[in-house]
């Protein structure tokens, strides 16, 4: 495999990030790039833009767009900017996609659109082809369980004969799974894990890095995890994702689902001005962010 034809663009640890707006829905600069600072001198190696963790699916179209542009504004060619341009209406996805092009984003990325209805593989494969008939960036395609296959390796083969579509951000808790997707094409697949509680064991089953939630309070323990996997010391690998993962149980017991509301509460409490979570999610009251950061800074999140 040459360089030139290696579908692997993408490695290291790259948060989901979170996209701080306004009560008008208007993106706070500021915070976005006080946070690519912070991410890329921690060892963050890209941003994962507008994808569930942005709330892109919760905002408007322009919202999205001044988040992608203020975001490569920022990032200035220090680190990958891979774009999240699913919508539930094609045509919404097709305008996202065009304009992350011209925006300048590294890659493309979507959700199936299985979220409401179930699609065929025939259909799944149609959808991706519109995107890719829109731009000439690389393509992720982005798996979680929702797509409604038993097994998404042989889907994955179908998805890579389109032209840009390089991989896929694996968000399915099934290592069996994954191992067989990253086998696809001869390996020549660009397959970053999701789930941020199993980071090390996707690179153990051969992923090229990871993308997460939780990568934005935490991105200096994610990279050291994938820093220590990658030089073979998996007993430092081990601690950094066990300490991530008891952050996250926190984060999770306190948003009440997922983990937006609290890592959006906890940077506040770090000194980033990113507002809430996207309406009708309900905010963190006074005491239960007082609560919060004292759990957060036993666990050694430092608020200082």
């Amino acid at each position: 495999m040459t360089m030139e034809t290696s579908n692997i663009r993408f490695t290291g640890t790259m948060p989901a990030l979170i996209t701080p707006f306004d009560e008008n829905g208007r993106v706070r600069h500021k915070a976005v790039e006080g946070l690519i600072e912070w991410h890329l001198k921690a060892g963050s190696t890209g941003f994962y833009v507008c994808g569930s963790t942005g709330e892109g699916p919760a905002l408007r179209a322009s919202t999205r767009m001044e988040m992608l542009e203020t975001v490569v504004d920022a990032v200035r060619g220090r680190g990958s900017v891979i774009c999240h341009t699913g919508a539930p209406n094609i045509w919404d996805a097709v305008e996202l996609t065009e304009h992350a092009t011209r925006a300048g984003a590294d890659a493309i990325s979507s959700l199936a659109p299985t979220y409401s209805f179930k699609y065929t593989q025939d259909e799944l494969v149609d959808y991706y082809k519109t995107l890719a008939d829109h731009t000439d960036k690389a393509m992720l395609v982005y798996a979680t369980a929702a797509i409604g296959v038993s097994s998404f390796a042989p889907l994955m083969a179908r998805l890579l004969e389109i032209g840009p579509v390089i991989g896929v951000k694996f968000t399915i808790r099934d290592y069996f799974e994954l191992r067989k997707t990253k086998e696809v094409n001869g390996g020549n697949i660009n397959l970053i894990n999701g789930p941020d509680e199993t980071l090390i064991c996707g690179l153990v089953m051969g992923a090229d890095g990871g993308i997460g939630t939780t990568y934005n309070l935490m991105p200096d323990w994610y990279a050291k995890l994938y820093d220590a996997f990658q030089a073979g010391d998996i007993a430092a690998a081990q601690n950094y994702q066990f300490m991530a993962n008891r952050v996250t149980e926190v984060l999770i017991r306190f948003s009440k689902f997922g983990a937006i509301r609290a890592t959006k509460a906890a940077l506040e409490l770090k000194g980033f001005d990113v507002g809430r979570a996207v309406y009708p999610a309900g905010d963190l009251s006074k005491d239960e962010r007082a609560a919060l950061q004292k759990e957060l800074e036993k666990l050694g999140i430092d608020f200082a």
